[in-house]
């Protein structure tokens, strides 16, 4: 008989997990973002955190209400808005979290000295692959779940998000408590409970990411219309 290997090990607690998740997922259906991240918290304790574009910060606020201190990841790729910057350190210096700032390997210089300037203009995948993507998947390995701000409402490839999902790019819980909420939701639950929000949000942006690669919407778009205007990138590749 072979002698058990860490890879086995791997794929069984992953197979784990997914069950987990996929069970949560219908259990969790219905309720509450408290209920939600209440159950992640007690679930994974330390293994759970939260990431944040620090567009606004209300799933670090319900988190950090279930369990003070939380982890709460934010990337800085090296292109965000001042603004974005400014709200990630108010949420750290009010807010019972603990904020982690994950960034790329390569500075934004050193990436313009092997692949070019602007990259984001030229090859946006591979820009988001190096600046986003890497880091995070590397930024996750101490965690087996992580919450998102995702909603349903935002756009037709978010329609079907799970409050609670499986990730299998990283092999993580995926929770997004709220998933079921609308923007409004989102704007009165700020409002009562005075939660920090990207002063972007009242300028005419209805989705912020990265500076070179975000504009303002128009009226009857959708919220994230103004990532990745004038192509047909529409997800940096975070969340699928």
């Amino acid at each position: 008989m072979s002698t058990p290997t860490r890879a086995d090990a791997t794929d069984v607690r992953h197979a784990e997990l997914k069950a987990l998740a996929e069970r949560a997922g219908r259990d969790l259906e219905d309720a509450t973002a408290p209920e939600i991240l209440t159950w992640a918290a007690t679930t994974f304790g330390a293994r759970f955190c939260v990431t944040s574009s620090m567009e606004d910060a209300v799933v670090a606020h319900l988190a950090s209400r279930v369990r003070p201190g939380v982890d709460v990841v934010f990337l800085d790729t090296g292109y965000h808005f001042p603004e974005t910057l400014g709200t990630r350190d108010a949420v750290a210096a009010v807010m019972d979290v603990n904020l982690i700032t994950l960034t790329p390997r390569a500075t934004v210089a050193e990436q313009d000295a092997e692949h070019g300037p602007r990259l984001h203009d030229r090859d946006p995948d591979l820009c988001c692959a190096l600046r986003k993507l890497k880091p995070l998947d590397e930024g996750l390995t101490a965690y087996d779940a992580w919450a998102t701000g995702l909603r349903r409402d935002e756009s037709p490839t978010r329609a079907a998000t799970p409050v609670v999902g499986w990730d299998p790019r990283r092999g993580k819980v995926k929770v997004s408590p709220i998933a079921r909420w609308t923007q409004q939701d989102v704007e009165a639950y700020a409002a009562e409970h005075g939660v920090l929000t990207n002063p972007l949000l009242t300028d005419g942006y209805a989705s912020v990411g990265c500076a070179p690669c975000t504009r303002r919407v128009v009226e009857g778009e959708d919220a994230r219309a103004g990532r990745w205007a004038g192509t047909s990138k529409t997800e940096c590749g975070l969340h699928g």
